[in-house]
């Protein structure tokens, strides 16, 4: 395990809690940023201070900013390429964070599924360490195919059932509450990305949503003319601010959090007290509705937004208007006000961003680049950048002091309506009309590889009988080979006119066979990733093939409900196998080639006799569709995967289910099986990966990868598996630490 981690687990559990909490802070403290950077890419500390009951995985990212990166680059231990290094693990974490709240032990794979490919000494040397890990079997990712830090998309908030229309954020950065047309407000945790709770109370959208400094209540409006106060401790309504006519459309509330400032379709906008929920005044001037308000950090002016193209500055002392901004062409939708209070930052109809001066008047600049309209505006606390999204699906980053855009930020499917920003200014989070809110990383980065060059879904997965190369079918309506040792592509093959389904491999490894909704399938030569002919026959989507040991015969499966037996060499059908009652999604051939097992959305199996074309036995058990199905090589057991969430292992002497393997909470689209009988591999729509004891019925191990797995294939090793999933990543993994279990 390391001499740290050894030294550590020597020591009382009260000790290690002083231990790991006191040494970062002592070697800031002390000026020794050497130790501090040596500790934090110390592989044994990461682990350590995860895994600690008292620590876990905030804490550990908390320690990344206990330097400043200006601070550290000023240092004489220090360089760019150290900070970049410390970054870089922090994003990682964020990354991995939903994954490694729940299950701790998955840290060496999120690390090195997604820092393997940066080049720097000390994140090589940490995976090192992190390969040598074996405190319990795990899935060693070989190549970097976890998302990487750089990309901005952080997390994906998804609960809402309709738009999303207004965000907040707290100001410790660890907490977001959202507001949507399904008239509740949710909180969200985003370290885990998980939701905490729910608020219930409006009677129509919410469409605005406010946080006092302290992070203990929030403030909403709503579509049904009323505000409400919630504390956010216990998730529960403090009380209902009454007083508008029309629709509430923003919120601001005080740094104090004791005042909240609202606006209204009424033409109004109204100071309250949060102590006592009264109205103290309202504020009138407006002739048109008003969309947007914000409120400086001292209490003192309220700045406003309004359809009639126009920014009021107001006076909550006297509740006087003090100025009138113009310069907008169309409705301002949002306003925002930076720290210090000096400067406005407006987002209209008219597409453009204005910076305005509050002690002038005048107007500093406009900020253009989006091609609709902007939503929302945020500022960082330093002043320095602004945040704004817009009806164009994007967000950008403006830089203050210049008025140049920095970066766009892409990811939403529908219309951004809102976003915030955390205190220390390096995240953004947004939510769309798509129903998501999004968390954005707002470090600049390059775009690192990863292995997922199909445009679309990865369906299906084979490994060359000598574990060299792995052919995967995608929606894209194409296949690829890759190479297994280098993790490269080796060539594309181009012919199907619909997504690829399915793909067997010849035990020669000279041949695959694909089977596409284009109702064909094709034989393919690997060695010059030519096409050699096209199998035509089913009347509908071929969605399952196997290819038997010998390389002569392939056994198909399709959405006409038949399975049919074909003649490699002739590329001629030998004969239909008649008998499920629905499509047919999946199949396998036992060793010898005699049999075929099937699996059927009718819910069953079915054995075959290839030799007759006679049905053998039919399998039933699982409660729904049979989605995957492989065959032990002696071709004694049969293992499927199905959408009801289990894989059952069958006796194929007897037709009867030995055991049901249960661990996966959404559908089992993928199953594949070792060399030697003894452990199952499955792919579920739940992101994960699992390994399973046959003997047992045991899970091993499991990986948590970033979308739906929907296929998996196991090198002739035993050891190495190799799965794609339904964004197009392909995910080359290696069993480690099954020593450990001897």
């Amino acid at each position: 395990m390391g001499e740290f981690a050894d030294k550590l687990a020597a020591e009382k559990l009260y000790y290690q809690r002083a231990y790991l909490g006191s040494l970062l802070p002592n070697y800031v403290k002390s000026g020794n940023l050497g130790k501090y950077y040596q500790t934090l890419t110390d592989f044994n500390f990461l682990m350590a201070k995860i895994q600690h009951p008292d620590f876990g995985l905030q804490a550990l990212i908390d320690d990344f900013d206990l330097v400043d990166d200006s601070e550290a680059l000023t240092h004489p231990e220090y360089n760019s390429e150290k900070v970049e290094a410390l970054n870089l693990i922090q994003a990682a974490l964020w990354k991995s964070a939903d994954i490694l709240t729940l299950d701790k032990t998955q840290l060496a794979e999120q690390l090195l599924g997604r820092l393997l490919h940066f080049n720097i000494p000390a994140i090589q040397g940490m995976a090192e360490v992190a390969k040598q890990w074996k405190a319990a079997p795990w899935l060693r990712p070989l190549t970097s195919c976890l998302t990487p830090p750089g990309r901005g998309l952080l997390r994906t908030l998804n609960g809402h059932s309709d738009w999303v229309n207004a965000v907040a954020v707290t100001a410790d950065g660890k907490r977001a509450i959202s507001g949507s047309d399904d008239k509740t407000i949710k909180v969200w945790d985003l370290t885990t990305g998980k939701e905490q709770f729910t608020l219930n109370g409006h009677s129509s959208s919410v469409s605005a949503v406010a946080v006092t400094a302290d992070g203990k209540r929030a403030i909403s409006g709503s579509y049904d003319t009323t505000l409400k106060v919630w504390d956010l401790t216990i998730g529960k309504q403090q009380f209902t601010l009454k007083g508008h006519t029309n629709s509430v459309n923003a919120v601001a509330v005080t740094a104090d959090g004791k005042r909240a400032i609202s606006g209204s379709s009424d033409k109004t906008l109204k100071v309250w007290d949060l102590t006592t929920g009264k109205e103290l005044f309202t504020l009138n001037g407006r002739t048109r509705l008003v969309y947007a308000v914000a409120v400086t950090a001292d209490g003192q002016l309220a700045i406003s937004g309004s359809s009639d193209k126009t920014i009021k500055v107001w006076d909550l002392t006297t509740g006087n208007e003090l100025l009138t901004l113009k310069g907008h062409t169309n409705s301002v939708n949002v306003v925002a006000v930076t720290a210090d209070g000096q400067r406005a930052i407006s987002g209209s109809s008219d597409k453009t961003i204005k910076v305005w001066d509050l002690t002038t008047g005048k107007k500093q600049f406009s900020l253009k680049g989006h091609t609709n309209s902007v939503n929302a505006v945020a500022v960082t606390a330093d002043g320095k950048r602004a945040i704004s999204d817009s009806r164009d699906k994007t967000i950008k980053v403006w830089d203050l002091t210049t008025g140049n855009e920095l970066l766009t930020l892409n990811g939403h499917s529908s219309s951004v309506n809102a976003v915030g920003v955390t205190a220390d200014g390096k995240r953004a989070i947004s939510n769309s009309r798509d129903k998501t809110i999004k968390v954005w990383d707002l470090t600049t980065g390059n775009e690192l590889l990863t292995l997922n060059s199909h445009t679309s879904w990865v369906n299906a997965l084979a490994v060359t009988a000598d574990g060299k190369r792995a052919i995967y079918g995608s929606d894209d309506q194409t296949l690829k080979v890759w190479d297994l040792t280098t993790g490269k592509e080796q060539f594309t093959l181009n012919g199907h006119s619909s997504s690829v389904n399915a793909v067997g491999v010849t035990a020669d490894g000279k041949r695959a066979i694909s089977g596409s909704f284009d109702n064909t399938l094709k034989v393919w030569d690997l060695t010059t990733g030519k096409k050699q002919f096209t199998l035509q026959g089913h009347t509908h989507f071929v969605k399952a093939v196997a290819v038997t040991a010998d390389g002569k015969r392939a056994i198909s499966g399709s959405f006409d409900n038949t399975l049919k037996v074909w003649d490699l060499t002739t590329g001629k059908e030998q004969f239909t196998l008649n008998g499920h009652t629905n499509s047919v999604q999946a199949v396998a051939v036992t060793a010898d080639g005699k049999r075929a097992i099937s699996g059927s959305y009718d819910d069953t199996l079915k054995v075959w006799d290839l030799t007759t074309g006679k049905e053998q036995f039919t399998l039933k058990g699982h409660s729904s569709v049979v989605k995957a199905v492989a065959v032990t090589a002696d071709g004694k057991r049969a293992i499927s995967g199905s959408d009801d969430k289990t894989l059952k292992v069958w006796d194929l002497t007897t037709g009867k289910e030995q055991f049901t393997l249960k661990g996966h909470s959404i559908v089992v689209k993928a199953v594949a099986v070792t060399a030697d009988g003894k452990r199952a591999i499955s792919g579920s729509n739940d992101n994960t990966i699992k390994v399973w004891d046959l003997a047992t019925g045991n899970v091993i191990v499991s990986f948590t990868g970033e979308s739906p797995i929907a296929s998996c294939a196991i090198a002739p090793d035993g050891l190495t598996i190799v799965a794609g999933d339904e964004s197009g990543r392909v995910y080359f993994l290696r069993l480690e630490g099954m020593e450990e279990l001897t």
